[in-house]
């Protein structure tokens, strides 16, 4: 299914409990097109975390509107409309092993499916795709999701998350805690997922490397507001705006402008990946 975002002057307010936050998200206005994969970057406070919560219904907005698909999402929306959206869009949180909560993975697994209402086959079906695309063997369901390592909880969460079939994944930092190699792993199962099942993907995250490796839009955030929405080459391209936001550079980036500086030649396009630069490299007789 296309699931389009769309987010019309949209304000939201932070509170919990006593404390209120107001304006976190400060006047967004952003379409994000169905199938696409996002980095949402910026500063701690920007507003990264609200802005995927906006996109589930966990967060409303207290101005203007989120469309997810063909719903949309208002300071009051119907419950039958919010339980539609958040079965559509799978939130993964930083840390989402510390949500595992039942006795075997497979019950982990299962839990969302059987609350969206999957009859016993769909459930079954659900939880063996799901573990298959995590990469994970059947011989874990009856193990316990506490005996797992900290890489294996992390991809039964997610297996919990795909077993909805959502349409749209909204992820928080996936990778935080996780070695260079377990991380590698999950972002690359995530960017298959966008590939091959044409799920849409935004990505908050820090690493710039990360950016560059699996995202095709940038979204900057600063202080609740869009301060730049752009195809990640362009983004990476636009060198008085990465010094205006103080960005760290994506190694392969840093060393393409580390060989146009020492050779005086401008490449024609910023490389986001080696193969790109090898091949720039060669079409400029530098190799």
């Amino acid at each position: 299914m296309a699931m389009q975002i769309k987010f019309d002057h949209v304000k939201a307010d932070y509170q919990l409990g006593p404390i209120r936050a107001a304006n976190i998200i400060d006047d967004i206005s952003l379409d994000i097109r169905s199938g696409s994969f996002t980095a949402v970057i910026g500063p701690t406070g920007a507003g990264k975390t609200s802005l995927l919560k906006l996109i589930n219904g966990l967060l409303a907005p207290s101005t203007g509107s989120v469309q997810v698909g063909e719903m949309v999402l208002k300071k009051v929306t119907k419950k039958a409309d919010l339980n539609f959206v958040r079965k559509r869009v799978g939130m993964v949180f930083q840390f989402p092993e510390n949500q595992l909560f039942a006795e075997t993975v497979k019950d982990d697994i299962a839990f969302g499916p059987k609350n969206f209402g999957f009859n016993e086959e769909e459930v079954e079906r659900s939880v063996s795709q799901s573990l298959e695309q995590v990469g994970l063997s059947r011989a874990l369901l009856k193990r316990s999701p506490f005996s797992l390592s900290g890489g294996q909880q992390r991809r039964v969460a997610l297996a919990g998350v795909l077993a909805t079939k959502p349409d749209i994944l909204v992820l928080d930092e996936p990778g935080a805690g996780l070695d260079t190699r377990g991380k590698s792993e999950i972002l690359s199962l995530i960017k298959a997922l966008n590939e091959k099942e044409g799920v849409t993907v935004l990505l908050v995250t820090h690493d710039m490397n990360d950016v560059a490796q699996y995202a095709d839009h940038v979204l900057l955030l600063d202080k609740g507001k869009s301060a730049s929405y752009q195809a990640t080459e362009s983004f990476f391209s636009d060198q008085d705006q990465l010094i205006k936001w103080d960005l760290d550079l994506p190694d392969v980036v840093q060393l393409q402008r580390q060989i146009e500086q020492r050779t005086g030649i401008e490449f024609k396009r910023t490389s986001l990946s080696k193969t790109n630069l090898i091949d720039q490299l060669i079409e400029e007789k530098l190799l």
